[in-house]
């Protein structure tokens, strides 16, 4: 999802199901990845620097 998001299919998700992951599971960490990817990208693009515990 991170590189190439517009390569996802459906069988992506059916190889998680069938491992055991529900939609619900799949669609929270999705979402997870999607905000960090976000985040961590304004931060870069506007010079937020890190808190010294995270240095």
């Amino acid at each position: 999802m991170t590189l190439t998001p517009s390569e996802m299919t459906k069988s992506h998700i059916d190889t998680l199901t069938g491992i055991g992951f529900s939609e619900s599971a799949i669609s929270d960490a999705a979402q997870v990845v999607s905000y960090f990817n976000y985040i961590n990208r304004i931060a870069e693009g506007l010079g937020v620097d890190l808190e010294d515990e995270m240095k």
